[in-house]
């Protein structure tokens, strides 16, 4: 099975889905696992959540069944853009907990819920068991020093590049919700604040650029001034 999951460009996609995910609050948890003993939010919860700003900035969701192989189902989730026609999906295939039709509306449901959630960025869940499972280390961030033999005209453009930092977080708060990216303050070494878009930044290189992110090519990452509009 060959599914395409964007189309050739997605700037205009990605300029709509910013001002999206700057709307779209966590889902409320109004589902309940018995066997977790946890709350969780329904795919009714996570559609009301999301609708009206897509609505808004003219994204249209659609989600449709792609055949898998057999005892499991296979979900596409799929944005567009209606003034551009571009184009971003996702696809989950999981398998069926009965062959009946309730095991596959089951699993429907439940895919359709994380497809969703996880294309567009809605949290829905606490992450405590992601936390558990990666584990914590203690290893602190790597400082980018600049070597004390560069050619001048070479520290003269260090200056202008990030660094890592442990500042607050009270400039990343507005910044678009990406699947598989987190945001970080820095300073650069004339002590102006930046911030840093770290984690699986590749696949979400046209939704950085437009929030403001620039590409460090020597330190290879994204990062972008903190005041930028």
């Amino acid at each position: 099975m060959n599914i395409m999951f964007s189309s050739e460009k997605i700037t205009e996609l990605a300029k709509a889905m910013i001002l999206v995910q700057q709307m779209i609050e966590p889902a409320s948890k109004d589902g309940q696992n018995g066997s977790t003993d946890s709350n969780y939010a329904t795919l009714n919860s996570v559609v009301h959540v999301s609708k009206a700003a897509m609505l808004k900035f003219g994204i249209w969701l659609t989600q449709y069944p792609v055949p898998a192989k057999p005892g499991h189902l296979g979900l596409v989730t799929k944005i567009v853009h209606s003034e551009s026609g571009q184009w971003q999906a996702s696809l989950i295939v999981m398998p069926l907990s009965t062959s009946d039709p309730q095991g596959y509306g089951s699993a429907m449901t439940y895919a359709r819920r994380y497809g969703l959630s996880a294309l567009i960025v809605i949290i829905t869940e606490n992450d405590d068991d992601a936390e558990l499972a990666c584990g914590r280390n203690n290893h602190s961030e790597p400082s980018f020093t600049p070597s004390k033999t560069r050619h001048k005209s070479s520290e003269k453009s260090a200056k202008r590049e990030p660094q890592m930092s442990s500042a607050g977080n009270e400039n990343i708060t507005n910044l678009p919700r990406l699947d598989g990216v987190k945001y970080e303050n820095g300073k650069t070494q004339d002590g102006k604040i930046c911030v840093f878009a770290k984690g699986n930044t590749h696949s979400k290189k046209e939704f950085l650029k437009t929030a403001g992110f620039h590409w460090d090519g020597n330190k290879k990452l994204w990062w972008r001034p903190a005041d930028a509009a």
